[in-house]
This record gives structure tokens, sequence and C-alpha cells, in this order.
């Protein structure tokens, strides 16, 4: 096996997914390596290209709950975590559990909603809990979150902070499908399967296992340099308006041993670390010239970031 192939364990699970995405491969490898890393993504891009699809098929063929919240500029912090209400049967107050109650979520269109919505996000996605009227309540393990968000461009979208973006391993798009692939779409011959009768090929506790041997993937001194470089190329270049934070060094360090794991490896080699590199920084930089093309930003700094270690 050469350290461009996946393992054939996650082989099986790109293969599934992409039963109901075609021609969408690399999307869905990024989507597992956040996954084992033990991030969460932001996904933006147009509507339409297969974000939801991506989400659900995920979420089936991992064995994971799904919950879905439509985010909407009416939505409160309570239609998300839950509240406590009064029960006269009881005479007492029950927890109502919000959708954000689940293994898998798909926070939708996450930047149509008020900033004050947006941030009750953040402590789930961080420490793996909500606190609802004082009281701490877990979420189930694996928790993960794909959100997913329209260009800033469009009306009645509200940018989100950079402490909400730096909370996201990775962002990345979809893109429009290859002609090839839109083609079989299109024709309609290609068998379609249900989503809602895909047996998963992966339970949690075998994510859980597989979670603890990404932590363990051995990065050298001459890779820890390397990540360290970048990082102090987006402090010191003065390119960017902030450079990267120390999260959003260690969700470098957890991407690329994610990667490496996935590629049947225990340890860490340059090209996995530069197959996740733009996706893990391009959202927690900008130009200081101004909001750049999500292109231009990638090509651009990853021609500065990555010249041999």
């Amino acid at each position: 096996m050469t350290d461009t192939v996946l393992s054939d364990e996650f082989e099986k699970i790109v293969k599934r997914v992409s039963r109901h995405l075609k021609g969408k491969e690399e999307a869905i490898v990024m989507t597992m390596t956040a996954y084992f890393a033990g991030g969460h993504i932001l996904l933006e891009d147009i509507p339409g290209v297969g974000k939801t699809t991506l989400a659900k098929s995920f979420s089936a063929v991992m064995g994971l709950d799904f919950g879905r919240i439509q985010f909407t500029s009416d939505l409160l912090p309570a239609d998300i975590t839950g509240m406590m209400y009064y029960d006269r049967k009881s005479g007492g107050f029950i927890l109502k559990k919000g959708p954000i109650f689940t293994g898998f979520l798909l926070a939708d269109e996450i930047n149509r909603s008020m900033p004050k919505t947006q941030s009750a996000l953040l402590e789930a996605m961080e420490e793996g809990q909500v606190t609802i009227d004082g009281v701490e309540y877990a979420l189930p393990e694996p928790f993960f979150v794909i959100a997913t968000q329209n260009p800033y461009e469009e009306v009645g979208t509200f940018p989100l902070p950079y402490s909400q973006l730096d909370r996201f391993i990775c962002s990345f798009g979809i893109g429009y499908p290859d002609r090839e692939a839109e083609r079989t779409i299109l024709s309609g011959y290609e068998t379609i399967y249900d989503m809602d009768s895909e047996k998963p090929i992966m339970d949690t506790k075998r994510s859980r296992e597989i979670m603890d041997e990404v932590k363990r993937v051995h990065l050298s001194d001459a890779m820890l340099d390397y990540i360290q470089n970048i990082v102090a190329f987006s402090r010191e270049s003065g390119l960017f308006r902030y450079g990267l934070s120390t999260r959003g060094a260690l969700a470098l360090t957890a991407m690329t041993r994610a990667r490496a794991r996935l590629h049947g490896r225990d340890y860490a080699i340059p090209d996995d670390l530069q197959s996740v590199s733009a996706e893990v920084c391009i959202h927690r930089l900008s130009f200081r010239e101004g909001k750049s093309e999500i292109g231009r930003l990638r090509d651009e700094f990853l021609s500065q970031i990555h010249p041999d270690p």
C-alpha cells in the first residue's frame, strides 16, 4: 500500500458515501479526516451542490444519530439546546432536550441566524456539553458538527465571529461535480440508494477506538518544526490580519495525525500536513488588504508555506 491509498476500512466508507454524492471523494475523505481528528467542519458553498447529502449519508454510514437545525433569523438559543418546562403532573421542572442532543448535528445555514444564537454552539463544540439553567448536560460521544453557511455576499447573512470560526477544525467547499459525475446524475442510470435504509459499516465504539489511535500517531521533531513554521509564517509574514491561534496549531496536528491514520500509518509525513493545511487554515486567516476570494487565498497561502521541511 502506498502513502496515497486509504486503508481498506476507510476506503469502504468513501465508496458507500459516494453512492449518494457522486464525484466528491476528496470532500468525503476530508470529512472523515476531521471526524476522526475529533473536530467539526464548516462548509461554505452555494446551495444545491450536496452539502446536506454529504452530511446525511456520512452519518448514516458511520452509524451516528442524525439531527438537523435549520438556522433562521428568528431562531433562539433554547431552540438549539432545549429548555426546562414545568410539568403539572409531576409538579416539577423537566428538561426538554433540543436537537443538539445527537451524535451528528447538521447546522444548516448557520450564518442566517443572529450571533447570540450562533454562540449557542460554542460550548457544545468545544466541551461536548451544554448548560441549561446552570446545569451541565453531556452530549453523546462522539459528537460531530457539520455547519454550512452561504456566501457572505448573500442578503440576510451574519458573518461568524473569529471565536466561532476557530472552533471548526477545517473548512472547505464541495464545488460543482465534474462533467462525468454530473452526466451520471442527470442520466438517472445510476442506482439510487435510499439513505434511510443505509446500513452503517462502523459503530461509535469503533469510531472512538480509531480516535484514540489518531492521538497516538507519531509526529517527529521535523514534522513539529514544519507545523510551527506554518504557524510562524501566518503570524510574522504581515500578510494576514491575525495569525493562527494555538487552537489552530492544534488543529493542524490533529488533522495531520488523522490523515496519517487513514492511510494506515502510525507516523505522519509531510504529505499528510500538506494535504490538510489549507482546509485547516483558510477560514482562520484573511489578507490585510481586504476580504479575499477563497481560491486565491488557498493558492497564495500554499505557495508560501510548503517548501520542503
